[in-house]
């Protein structure tokens, strides 16, 4: 009956030191990340709607696709939305994809499903008859390659013509049932594309170089040696991204003749991702070639200076950014990235942010970034940057099978969000954090110095009694990383944090998670190994209020504590934490749970044990709170439901002659000592035929948290019938007086609250 009310917190589990054991997009794509700081849109929510009810918003084809049953024309921006949603929600598939089936409602124009799990029948079913502008397929999983996405986008005319971004990234090029002729000169409206980490090679770089209208290159990480065919597009080539382009076989000569004839590039990146190349970047001694040039990236390569720097960017007035991440570049003033030229760098955090917004695809130039951003982090104070987090979460969320990455960016989240750092937060940006934490915690329960990394961000009161997140996976999965390890700074921290998770679960959860018996023996095992060398710490404490809360109306999870001989376990507590009234409270909050359910009592039935409660219930030296519990023991116990009283009877007369003279001698206490989520254990003991102690030791608990917070109170009395049953009780001429006034108080206390409104 009722929760634990957690007078200890959770940022008591103490904190790890801050260090990390182990050791953008680029060009610029946008984040997508929504703006925590307002409140959601309403089209975005109602967009929200309709993808959670998609089931029943939809037929089912007979080849088990989607269709909506009845759907008026979307504006495209809408549409476009909804794809957006579907994905960001994982609820993209073969099945789902089938509602944009047709353009009749849904009118497609920009188009991202990338990581997505997708056929290659599926896709061009459902999204290869839309006058498509912009797509992002990279990083598909299932068996679609670069191959399937051009015939499909090549069948539509329309499409054809009106394709003009394409992103392809992470995509195998063909498969063994794929048609080897694959060509993009059929898309002759595309303006930009993006094949980056695919096997294209010299001769798929011809084909691409016969697009008369591409302006924005990507050929990262591919298979090209010769840079030649770029020259068919001298005349209207803007931008080009060769970042790793590790196969290149080219001499500086002929790289240099052909960037220099690149007339009309403006952005170039040739970046690196093998850290240790020390070599120098001959574009940087020659002013003359690409004058015009805007933006240019040379992270990676170890052979830069700012002395070098100096005299390129004075002949290069219109530059806007320069990549000089793991280049011993950037420590001057000129390159500080604080004013017109944005720098990605190292040496201060505005370079940092640059970094991460832009290398949030690159594993190795963003591990770097966190890296450097967690050294920061530990040797100043940078106040609450919540821009910083966003940047570090969508690395993670990029980067979720990196442990380098995810090892990093958890220390980063701790950093950025510990102790005060995470009130200022917008409270949807933590959601996705702590969401993304989860995540990690899931995909990697052996790497003991992630979870402890995680752990440490979560063991936040802020965050776990704020921060809107999925409480209940999230409480399961720190039990899991709590089952692994038998560290005990580990098992301090994911005893807080359960503890707390626990207390703010609906009672339909509580009942799922506390079916899991691995949960109960995790906890009691916990609570052995501390009791058995007599710790008075928080590990135990926190144990012991989860498992209060998690038998809370939950039969099955008291049957389960039972069956792991937790009843023997709590009996030597009460013994020999005698001195401690927050661990008595805790094991006696327990055994009320035990004793509200009906085919558990009998467990409860043991003669010494009862006398032991029963001194803890009339003792002047124990506090309130612990005979107020052990009250609820004995009043559930001796009240005239099932089953009988089986021991002495002259016991139960005792038992309930001092229930009822220790109930009207108490004085609530000024702290909050329980919360209820329900007052309906209570009403069986309100019962007419009930003997006066009983109902006295009920009516009590009722009115201490009617005080505490009568508006919330009140409303749970009225909403469940309570306020009848107290009137029913005091219409009684045979009650008790003490029972008929302490009745009448809560009732006064509700009706004044009523005549408020």
């Amino acid at each position: 009956m009722g929760t634990d009310s957690h007078s200890h917190s959770p940022t008591s589990c103490g904190k790890l030191p801050r260090r990390v054991e182990a050791v953008p997009a680029a060009n610029g794509d946008q984040l997508h990340i929504n703006d925590e700081d307002g409140p959601p849109s309403l089209s975005g929510l109602c967009v929200e709607c309709v993808c959670r009810n998609l089931q029943a918003l939809c037929s089912v084809r007979s080849d088990g696709s989607l269709q909506l049953s009845s759907c008026p024309a979307f504006p495209q921006e809408l549409s476009d939305l909804l794809i957006h949603t579907m994905v960001q929600q994982g609820v993209l598939d073969d099945r789902t994809l089938g509602v944009f089936r047709g353009t009749e409602c849904l009118h497609l124009k920009r188009v991202s499903i990338r990581s997505c799990r997708l056929s290659a029948d599926a896709f061009r079913k459902a999204l290869c008859s839309h006058r498509l502008k912009e797509l992002d397929a990279s990083r598909l999983r299932g068996d679609i390659t670069v191959s399937d996405i051009l015939q499909g986008l090549s069948s539509n005319q329309q499409c054809r013509q009106s394709l003009q971004r394409l992103t392809l990234t992470g995509l195998d090029l063909l498969s063994s049932s794929s048609d080897p002729s694959l060509s993009f000169s059929s898309l002759r409206a595309l303006r930009s594309l993006g094949v980056a980490w695919t096997q294209l090679d010299d001769s798929g770089l011809e084909d691409i170089c016969s697009l008369p209208m591409l302006d924005s290159l990507d050929i990262s990480g591919t298979a090209v040696t010769d840079l030649t065919p770029l020259l068919n597009l001298k005349t209207h080539l803007y931008s080009l991204t060769a970042h790793g382009l590790h196969p290149l076989d080219m001499s500086t000569a002929s790289l240099l003749s052909i960037l220099s004839n690149l007339e009309q590039l403006r952005h170039l990146d040739i970046s690196n991702d093998r850290l240790d190349t020390d070599s120098e970047i001959p574009l940087l001694e020659r002013p003359q070639i690409l004058p015009a040039l805007e933006s240019l990236d040379v992270s990676g390569w170890s052979g830069v200076s700012d002395a070098v720097l100096k005299p390129f960017l004075e002949a290069r007035r219109g530059m806007r950014f320069l990549g000089l991440l793991a280049t011993g570049a950037g420590a001057s003033d000129f390159l500080s990235g604080e004013g017109n030229l944005k720098v990605a760098g190292e040496f201060n955090l505005t370079q940092l942010c640059e970094a991460l917004r832009r290398y949030r695809e690159r594993e190795v130039l963003l591990q770097r970034a966190l890296l450097h951003l967690h050294n920061l982090t530990n040797q100043l104070d940078i106040g609450s940057q919540p821009d910083v987090l966003k940047l570090v979460c969508a690395g993670m969320q990029t980067h979720s099978g990196s442990v380098g990455v995810q090892l990093v960016s958890t220390a980063c989240v701790f950093n950025l969000t510990n102790l005060e750092l995470a009130v200022s937060m917008p409270l949807r940006l933590l959601g996705n954090v702590v969401q993304q934490l989860i995540t990690t915690m899931k995909n990697f329960p052996n790497h003991e110095q992630i979870q402890k990394n995680c752990l440490l961000a979560l063991c936040s009161d802020h965050i776990l009694q704020t921060v809107p997140f999925n409480r209940y996976e999230a409480a399961k999965q720190v039990m899991t990383c709590l089952s692994l390890y038998e560290d005990q700074t580990l098992q301090r921290m994911s005893v807080a944090v359960v503890s707390l998770l626990v207390s703010k679960l609906s009672v339909e959860e509580i009942g799922h998670l506390g079916a899991e018996e691995f949960i109960i023996k995790q906890l009691l095992s916990i609570v052995q190994q501390r009791a058995s060398v007599g710790a008075v710490d928080s590990t135990l404490k926190f144990a012991l209020s989860a498992l209060w809360n998690l038998t809370d109306e939950t039969p099955k999870a008291c049957r389960i504590f039972l069956q792991n001989q937790g009843l023997e376990l709590y009996t030597e507590l009460l013994e020999t934490y005698f001195f401690d009234s927050s661990v008595q409270q805790k094991v006696l909050g327990l055994l009320n749970n035990m004793a509200e359910v009906e085919d558990l009592r009998e467990w409860l039935m043991e003669e010494d044990l009862l006398k032991y409660i029963l001194a803890l219930l009339h003792s002047p030296v124990v506090e309130v709170g612990v005979s107020y519990f052990a009250g609820g023991v004995l009043a559930n116990l001796t009240s005239s439901r099932r089953p009988e009283w089986r021991l002495d009877a002259e016991l139960r007369n005792t038992i309930l002659n001092k229930l009822h003279s220790s109930v009207i001698s108490w004085t609530p206490p000024d702290h909050e000592m329980v919360s209820y989520r329900s007052f309906q254990p209570f009403y069986p003991l309100l019962d007419c035929s009930q003997p006066s102690g009983v109902q006295l030791w009920a009516l009590w608990g009722i009115q201490l948290v009617v005080r505490q917070s009568v508006s919330d109170y009140s409303t749970l009395l009225e909403n469940e019938g309570g306020l009848h049953k107290l009137r029913d009780l005091i219409s009684d001429p045979s009650i008790h007086t003490d029972v008929h006034s302490l009745a009448l108080n809560i009732l006064c206390l509700v009706e004044t609250q009523q005549n408020c409104r």
